[in-house]
């Protein structure tokens, strides 16, 4: 049982982030003697999600990972591209997955310690409050996962699109995937001229993840994504007879608002909440451990907490892209298919990470070179 009060780091929210922030505590031998909490109302073992992500080479989460590949697909109304991600791989993790091995790695921490409470406010001071429903707690540094009150009454201020979605997993009779190749994007079946578009994981010849994804700047209701799933299993795929195994479901900010501004010294917004989700894609599992590794750093060389954490470039991209999808929708299509048809995997992979050259940055811009972008690159400007 713990009975402590007193930490040197409190993490709010064991989800993606948290998680990952408590696992590189765990794993650093600088943290040994620090007493570290981790504080959430939920346990965390359902399955709520898919993370897909790209990598080169072994990584480690190989041991959980639901399915993996080499090769992807690309439909817009016009063109079928194959893209062969080589010298990628394109991996996908189920969440409940994810948290059982994160939660069996730091269960066998004596430092770590788990915390079943809602926390009703953090206080800012010198050494932070946590309030909780049944508590109080303090810390030397607080890791906040929920997400200001303000991004939802000022956010008609900044641009925002909604990447939501809704998925079915299925399974079909006789052996219909093919799971060496996944779909990346296939824009045959759309709703009206919006960016909609669906995504396919085959995890064998039987089942596989398929989800309607919208990337707008409104929502719809459930029977709306069930309406485009179930058209695109019997029109495109021509499936007839297969069975509903699990559904998941996910609405995801890509949004130039201005998370960061929200952390202070000694609080620090993390995952979503902290403007971890990159702006025009929506990708958080890679982006998530790579922050996770600069705070990491950053605590060892007693720096400020958040050096270092953001590209300043790579938010100015976001912007421009999140502009033309907000002010110009049906370009969507347009834009992807520009995306994949005329750079290098290499290229792109790079660029969606933010480790891209400045020539590579320049071939991503010619590719996307339209009157869109231009008006969206001097509106980025002069609001900057």
């Amino acid at each position: 049982m713990n009975n402590r009060e007193s930490y040197d780091y409190i993490i709010v929210g064991n989800g993606l982030a948290g998680l990952h922030l408590a696992l590189s505590f765990a794993q650093d031998s600088f943290f040994a003697e620090k007493q570290i909490a981790l504080i959430d109302k939920s346990t965390k073992h359902e399955n709520d999600k898919t993370w897909s992500f790209w990598e080169k080479g072994k990584g480690k989460w190989d041991n959980i990972i639901q399915k993996s590949w080499q090769e992807a697909l690309f439909y817009s109304s016009e063109k079928q591209i194959t893209l062969n991600l080589n010298p990628y791989t394109y991996k996908t993790i189920h969440a409940s997955d994810f948290y059982s091995e994160a939660k069996r790695i730091l269960l066998e921490k004596s430092n770590i310690h788990f915390i079943i409470d809602e926390v009703i406010i953090v206080e800012d001071s010198a050494k932070p409050i946590v309030k909780t429903a049944t508590n109080s707690y303090s810390a030397h540094h607080v890791f906040d996962s929920r997400i200001t009150e303000d991004y939802f009454s000022e956010l008609n201020n900044y641009t925002k699109v909604i990447q939501h979605f809704k998925g079915w997993i299925i399974e079909t009779e006789t052996p219909v995937f093919n799971p060496e190749q996944f779909t990346m994007m296939d824009y045959r079946l759309k709703d009206g001229e919006q960016t909609t578009f669906t995504y396919v994981l085959p995890f064998s010849k039987t089942k596989a993840l398929v989800e309607f994804t919208y990337f707008t700047p409104n929502i719809v209701d459930e029977q709306t994504y069930d309406k485009y799933i179930e058209e695109y299993i019997k029109s495109v795929l021509k499936i007839e007879n297969y069975k509903i195994i699990e559904t998941e479901s996910g609405k995801i900010p890509m949004t130039n608002f201005p998370f960061e501004n929200y952390s202070t010294k000694n609080i620090m917004k993390i995952g979503t909440a902290g403007g971890w989700v990159k702006g025009s894609t929506g990708y958080s599992f890679k982006h998530t451990e790579k922050k996770v590794a600069i705070i990491i750093e950053n605590l060892k060389k007693n720096k400020p907490v958040s050096t270092a954490l953001f590209k300043s470039k790579y938010k100015f991209y976001d912007k421009i892209f999140l502009k033309v999808l907000h002010d110009e929708n049906e370009k969507g299509e347009w834009i992807f298919e520009q995306f994949y048809a005329k750079n290098s995997i290499e290229t792109m992979f790079r660029f969606l990470d933010e480790e891209s050259s400045l020539l590579e940055e320049l071939k991503i811009m010619k590719s996307l070179f339209s009157s869109a972008f231009i008006k969206a690159f001097f509106k980025t400007f002069y609001h900057s």
